[in-house]
């Protein structure tokens, strides 16, 4: 078979070479590539004879898919899949795995990260200290002891309960289904509006779904505490990015922690939140860290060599 990993995906070439050679013992074709394009024209060339790919969160579309004729799996290096035709995808008969849980650990850590830097204004502070500034009259406020209110208990929600927890936060809960292990955490579920009304900080882990398009609309942001913040390190359209802005420009909500957007960054000159005040924006960088990275590569490959092992069988 033809097995093509069409970005670096984090791996080196001395990586990608040892990888070559086992496929090779195994009567495969391995090609890789250690640059990344996401132009549809460059995608097709390298995909047009694959078998069976890995790739990251750059967009798959139809047009591109519809010239990969031989394509029947795709090892997908990232945890969502709303960048994928998925719909394509099924009807031609293409598999599609996600790298689950490579980045839990990566990304609850920002999650607290952002909502230190907001409460604390690390990085304006940072930045003001560089031109000359002072602390002058500035006073943060403290994680300790906040309401913090977690969207979606998945394995990445429930990692940043953990992390609440030790930090001495009271949490509340949303999701579609109660999970056991997070009520054994004392953790109470709500209904949303009700989590947002009620918490000192709202974290949302939830995956992009039609269900979760704007699930953070512009009347759910008016919910909020005046004092409160919100921090999204999930997906950018999970959020009404214009309904925010606004908010934070009015300065009906205290701030908000950035991570994911709706689309890649660079964002535009125009992007509303560039110029939101209080807002930390950052340039999706939950799940990149060395260790995640590490782990995602040895989840990728194993999935294709498990793949393998089932279509040989």
């Amino acid at each position: 078979m033809n097995i093509v990993c069409v970005e670096p995906i984090g791996i080196n070439q001395s990586q990608f070479e040892k990888l070559k050679s086992k496929f090779a013992s195994l009567g495969h074709n391995f090609t890789y590539y250690l640059d990344r394009k996401e132009d549809p024209s460059t995608l097709v060339s390298r995909l047009s004879s694959a078998h069976m790919a890995v790739i990251s969160n750059i967009p798959l579309p139809q047009e591109v898919l519809c010239q990969c004729p031989n394509l029947k799996y795709l090892s997908v290096a990232f945890t969502g899949l709303d960048h994928i035709d998925l719909s394509y995808c099924k009807l031609h008969g293409i598999e599609v795995q996600n790298a689950a849980g490579y980045s839990t650990v990566a990304v609850s850590e920002l999650a607290i990260g952002l909502m230190l830097d907001v409460l604390r204004r690390i990085t304006p502070l940072h930045n003001s200290t560089l031109q000359g500034g002072s602390r002058g009259s500035f006073l943060g406020r403290e994680l300790f002891g906040k309401t913090v209110g977690v969207v979606g208990t998945g394995a990445i929600g429930t990692a940043t309960i953990r992390l609440l927890i030790t930090f001495g936060c009271h949490v509340m809960a949303y999701n579609r289904s109660e999970h056991q292990k997070v009520k054994d955490m004392g953790v109470s579920y709500t209904d949303l509006d009700t989590l947002m009304r009620n918490c000192d900080i709202v974290t949302l882990h939830v995956p992009l779904t039609p269900d979760t398009y704007h699930l953070i609309s512009s009347e759910r942001i008016a919910l909020m505490k005046p004092s409160a913040i919100l921090i999204n390190t999930a997906r950018g359209n999970v959020v009404d990015i214009d309904a925010l802005a606004l908010a934070l420009q009015q300065g009906r909500i205290a701030g908000a922690g950035i991570d994911v957007y709706e689309q890649e960054p660079p964002l535009p000159n125009q992007h509303p939140l560039t110029t939101a005040p209080n807002c930390i924006c950052l340039p999706h960088i939950g799940y990149a860290t060395r260790e995640a990275f590490d782990i995602r590569a040895d989840i990728v490959f194993n999935h294709i060599f498990d793949k393998l092992k089932e279509f040989s069988a």
